[in-house]
């Protein structure tokens, strides 16, 4: 057996799983900014921390932005878009964003960047498919996402605030997803927020809790989620101790990751078997690596 022939096999193994890489640059209200990508292209979700911090924490991560090929933007609030006009015009990167969104947001971004999407829409982007959905939240015309490539889905499902039938029917299609835990209620209720930003963040446009997203999890997740990056958590009104426990008590083989708000998670594998072939090429072919991200 020829060593052509099974190198061969091996990078036809890895295009047949179409692993998908991911990691949180970072999560909060502080800013949010999720990348998700194959071995070719890769997208961002949302770009709320400064151009200067995105490429530092990709940097850390051997991730290259040249393989960014387009930003999609959940909604107009800062922390999600704080860093995406310096970001878009250095690197050219389209924005692909929503007519009401771009309108609400004030951004002053060069026309031949901005992307119009609709709800229920799919953008491809190479060979990532990316689905626009709404969801509920209080912003013009609020969106979540699932990426994938081939049968691999990754979601990037925060700022919710409430759970809906088209959250419930994406969520249980991911292979892997970035999923708001915002805030534990018994904290958000005995803590010192004024009463009107309480009712903002529980009263069903704002965010969900540990608890929703908790039985979202239990209730409706695939055999094959393996990696759940529980994000957006709030600095005054959440633990991430608190939430990691909580979640691992029922996590029946997911990893589950707390998403920093002051600094990126390590890159994720999405698609490929522990043990398998194919991840073996992923991580150990010098060849291979750099290719990856």
């Amino acid at each position: 057996m020829s060593r052509y022939w099974i190198l061969q096999k091996l990078q036809q193994e890895q295009m047949d799983c179409n692993p998908l890489f991911i990691t949180s640059l970072n999560s909060g209200s502080n800013g949010n900014c999720y990348y998700v990508g194959n071995a070719r292209e890769a997208v961002l979700i949302d770009a709320g921390i400064s151009c200067k911090e995105t490429e530092i924490r990709m940097l850390r991560l051997g991730l290259s932005m040249s393989k960014v090929k387009a930003i999609f933007i959940s909604h107009e609030h800062g922390d999600h878009i704080r860093g995406l006009t310096v970001l878009s015009k250095k690197y050219q990167i389209p924005v692909y964003i929503t007519p009401g969104t771009l309108n609400n947001s004030k951004l002053n971004l060069p026309a031949q960047l901005v992307r119009s999407f609709y709800s229920q829409e799919t953008v491809q982007i190479g060979s990532l498919h990316i689905t626009c959905f709404p969801k509920i939240h209080d912003a013009a015309e609020p969106h979540s996402f699932m990426v994938s490539c081939g049968p691999v889905k990754v979601g990037v499902f925060t700022d919710l605030g409430a759970v809906c039938e088209q959250l419930t029917h994406h969520f249980q299609q991911c292979d892997a997803a970035f999923l708001e835990a915002n805030y534990d209620e018994n904290l958000l209720h005995n803590g010192s927020y004024p009463y009107y930003l309480k009712r903002r963040i529980s009263g069903g446009m704002g965010h969900l809790s540990n608890r929703q997203a908790l039985e979202l999890f239990t209730n409706f997740r695939h055999i094959n989620l393996s990696h759940l990056l529980l994000s957006h958590l709030s600095k005054d009104n959440n633990k991430p101790d608190l939430v990691l426990s909580l979640f691992n008590e029922h996590a029946q083989g997911t990893e589950i990751i707390v998403a920093s708000r002051d600094m990126e998670t390590p890159v994720f594998t999405i698609g490929v078997k522990p043990g398998s072939s194919a991840e073996s090429a992923v991580q150990t072919h010098s060849g291979l690596q750099v290719q990856c991200f």
